[in-house]
């Protein structure tokens, strides 16, 4: 069994500051709020819980944090359904059964200390992030759409760093992964698992921050363009719609401004361009309606 590492030993960042500097080089621009707790969570070896409305940067983040450090990104998407051998590891049953099969004339005893052995492990993501040697994010996109049994499986994971595979004993992460966990809020995350986690909250960018992320991924972009497509944003997101534009679709918005060549934001252009933005029949005739688009 190995021994954890102190977590401090394989930090990605040593100041707040090169946090902030680090993830605007990789196109994040983060507030300080969000660099400290980011910060924090790799000194302090903790898991990081980031929650929020859907399209505010949560998943970004973390594959923010992988690129400026070099980091291998090993990513488990939750869902309704997923279980332990989708999210830890499961046996190679086809290819275990052929080395039954091949072996007809061995013990049991032995045939079965092959068949759990390394050669058909299937290891999965969280699995993964523990044994690598390898500095490593670990993103658990999602967690709010797993069912409250694998949140058990998070709690026992998160708590130590350690999985227990019984036909080969523990495995103990030599060097532990920086861990982001991603929830939207569907649902209440039990507080058993908050409180192994540091807690950040994202939501939509104020208006100043939302230009500036649009003008660093649109280069091209004119400043009073991109002024114009925020406040446009701003005012779709305050209309009850079935989806919210996310600052995603803020930045595809303004590629598409740009690829039309459009030098002002006229009604012509929004109506005919809304579809980039929104994603639902009704959510374009409302806009349609409160934008007064003719």
């Amino acid at each position: 069994m190995s021994r954890a590492a102190d977590p401090r030993e394989s930090g990605f960042f040593d100041s707040v500051e090169e946090v902030v500097a680090r993830l605007a080089e990789a196109g994040y621009l983060a507030s300080t709020s969000v660099a400290t707790t980011v910060f924090l969570a790799d000194r302090l070896g903790k898991p990081l819980l980031v929650e929020g409305p859907a399209g505010v940067g949560k998943t970004e983040l973390a594959k923010a944090v992988a690129r400026v450090a070099g980091a291998r990104l090993v990513r488990l998407q939750c869902y309704e359904g997923v279980d332990e051998s989708r999210a830890l590891y499961e046996w190679n049953h086809a290819k275990q059964l052929l080395r039954i099969t091949a072996g007809r004339e061995e013990s049991w005893e032995q045939t079965r200390t092959d068949i759990f052995s390394e050669e058909f492990l299937l290891p999965r993501p969280l699995l993964t992030a523990i044994r690598g040697s390898e500095p490593t994010v670990l993103l658990i996109d999602e967690t709010d759409k797993a069912d409250v049994e694998v949140e058990g499986l998070l709690l026992e994971v998160l708590s130590d760093f350690q999985v227990t595979v019984p036909e080969l004993g523990t495995v103990t992460a030599e060097q532990r992964p920086f861990t982001v966990l991603t929830s939207n809020a569907t649902r209440e995350l039990s507080e058993a698992l908050r409180r192994r986690c540091l807690f950040l909250h994202l939501d939509f960018p104020d208006p100043e921050l939302e230009v500036r992320i649009v003008r660093s991924r649109v280069p091209g972009l004119d400043a009073a363009l991109a002024e114009s497509v925020v406040r446009v944003i701003g005012a779709l997101r305050a209309m009850e719609l079935r989806k919210s534009p996310s600052v995603a679709e803020t930045i595809d918005w303004a590629r598409t401004l740009l690829a039309l060549g459009a030098e002002t934001l006229d009604d012509e252009v929004v109506r005919t361009s809304l579809g980039v933005i929104l994603k639902h029949q009704e959510d374009l005739h409302r806009a349609a309606e409160k934008l007064s688009l003719a």
